[in-house]
């Protein structure tokens, strides 16, 4: 029923059904980069999954199946999966409930939402107009400000104290692999965003970061307006998850031209 699914898959290509949810899914094409991990596809490619280990394992199932057909496919998967490690499921927040119902019967965990993000495409970048300072890339002399930076972006995003310190390493090898991006303001550092990983027909951004006394000035908006009009000129449609529970990040990217993709629900399996 299931076999095995390869980078740059027949079953996410031009013409298959994946293609109308690429932008939600697209960190399927990213996690099938890892020569680790587990990629299933049905043999009709109508259904996808994907896992790196240790990481919650990527779901999705196309539109043209149907209601009775999904909950098949979800218990075949769910068996399929039974003795694997698996700490959570991400898919569209009806498909991520039904796996985890299934799942959760088979195996002795308990369900618990991790957090809802909204996928977002930007195909026509609109620029912030009078906002000061410009865009460079980032340098090995920014690591303990990018180290800093990250930990303020994890104290954000799952809102529990994170040592700088710890993120040293991160900050050396996002700076190394040359997409981490600063915006400056008469030389300083004021605002942080990362091109994290391109796809056949998208670039996907992260680490979107603006310390609390730089924020409500502009500087997220221009410094992701930049790297967007930087992957345009690659011919690549810019693409980034925001948790929905984050307002002022969700107007941020939607001010300038990003439009809504798709949600994504994570649960949590909890043992």
């Amino acid at each position: 029923m299931f076999t095995k699914l390869l980078p740059r898959d027949a079953a996410m290509a031009k013409g298959s059904a994946f293609i109308s949810d690429e932008v939600q899914y697209n960190l399927f094409h990213r996690i099938c980069e890892g020569s680790d991990a587990l990629c299933l596809k049905t043999e009709d490619g109508k259904m996808i999954f994907a896992q790196t280990p240790k990481q919650k394992g990527w779901l999705w199932i196309s539109k043209e199946v149907n209601r009775e057909e999904r909950k098949v496919l979800i218990h075949e998967l769910a068996s399929v999966l039974k003795d694997v490690p698996l700490p959570g499921v991400a898919s569209d927040p009806l498909i991520s409930g039904e796996f985890a119902e299934a799942f959760s019967k088979m195996n002795p965990v308990r369900c618990q939402i991790d957090m809802t993000m909204e996928s977002y495409c930007c195909p026509n970048v609109i620029i912030p107009k009078n906002v000061a300072g410009e865009c460079r890339k980032a340098r090995h002399e920014d690591i303990e400000l990018v180290a800093d930076y990250l930990a303020g972006f994890l104290r954000d995003a799952f809102r529990s104290p994170v040592d700088s310190e710890t993120q040293i390493s991160k900050a050396k090898g996002m700076i190394e692999a040359g997409g981490l991006y600063l915006w400056c303001v008469d030389g300083k550092p004021v605002s942080m965003a990362n091109n994290s990983h391109r796809s056949p027909r998208h670039a996907r951004i992260n680490a979107v970061f603006t310390p609390i006394e730089q924020r409500k000035n502009g500087y997220a908006s221009s410094i992701v307006a930049a790297l967007c009009t930087n992957l345009e000129k690659e011919q690549l449609v810019p693409m980034l998850y925001a948790d929905i529970s984050n307002p002022d990040s969700n107007k941020v990217y939607q001010n300038i031209g990003f439009l809504k993709s798709g949600k994504i629900t994570e649960i949590n399996f909890l043992r």
